[in-house]
């Protein structure tokens, strides 16, 4: 029942290259104003859209580790624009170098981060901002209200839209959570879905969790790629149990870009 959004993802990308991209909708969410989320990017492959992403500093990107489909196809950042019809290449798009969890192996396993060094700095501006990652591992309470936004399907197996969507989301306890689910990797906050009719779907995995103005957690898994809920919680990466290992990474400052 565990199911991670990389399957989908790349029967997408396998399959879709080349086709329309992966729209944005959130489920039961709306359209992100114009000047909020400035942080959000959208991670490619072959210019098309596959998962969500945020933007920690000038140079870095993070997003899930399933997000690295493995494929033949180039990854890419864009960031920048609510739209993914109106990318500039040029100002907006970015290679990329992956730094995955080096314990990851799949998202049952848990470790499911990934931070992606930007080909060249990005210019933060009144479209371009970076967001906060919690400075300490501090217990995130129940019930605590947060946004989750990207650029994923409208509901199962629906429709797609190309402007980026929020919704608002509650954290449940994990122990709630760890009874509705029976098994879950550690390491891990979760919030919407659950009896409720509020969360991610396939397309936003990678995107962050954002409670009290920082980011907390990854879209990770939902329930065996079923967003109309509310049977489970969806479940993210708890990012504050990563910061020894992120700090590590954003140090390196010359890398070969590909």
């Amino acid at each position: 029942m565990m199911r991670g959004l990389h399957t989908f993802l790349l029967f997408h990308v396998l399959t879709c290259l080349g086709q329309k991209a992966l729209g944005s909708k959130i489920i039961n969410g709306e359209k992100a104003q114009e000047k909020s989320l400035l942080y959000m990017a959208s991670v490619q492959y072959n210019g098309k859209h596959a998962c969500g992403g945020f933007l920690v500093n000038e140079e870095f990107v993070v997003t899930a580790a399933h997000c690295d489909l493995k494929t033949n196809a180039k990854m890419s950042v864009v960031l920048g624009t609510h739209n993914l019809k109106r990318v500039n290449k040029k100002k907006m798009r970015y290679n990329v170098v992956k730094y995955k969890h080096p314990c990851y192996e799949h998202v049952s396993s848990g470790n499911d981060i990934m931070l992606l060094k930007l080909s060249r700095k990005a210019k933060l501006s009144k479209t371009m901002k970076t967001i906060k990652l919690p400075s300490q591992d501090k217990i995130i309470k129940a019930n605590t209200k947060c946004i989750v936004a990207g650029w994923g399907l409208i509901k199962t197996g629906g429709t797609t839209v190309d402007d980026l969507r929020v919704v608002d989301v509650s954290t449940i306890d994990l122990k709630v959570c760890q009874r509705a689910w029976k098994s879950l990797p550690a390491n891990i906050i979760c919030a919407g879905g659950y009896k409720t009719n509020k969360g991610f779907c396939q397309g936003d995995s990678g995107g962050p969790l954002v409670c009290n103005g920082k980011a907390v957690g990854i879209a990770s898994f939902n329930n065996n790629y079923i967003c109309d809920y509310p049977d489970l919680p969806n479940v993210y990466t708890e990012i504050s149990k990563f910061l020894p290992w992120i700090k590590k990474i954003l140090k390196k400052k010359a890398c070969k870009v590909y």
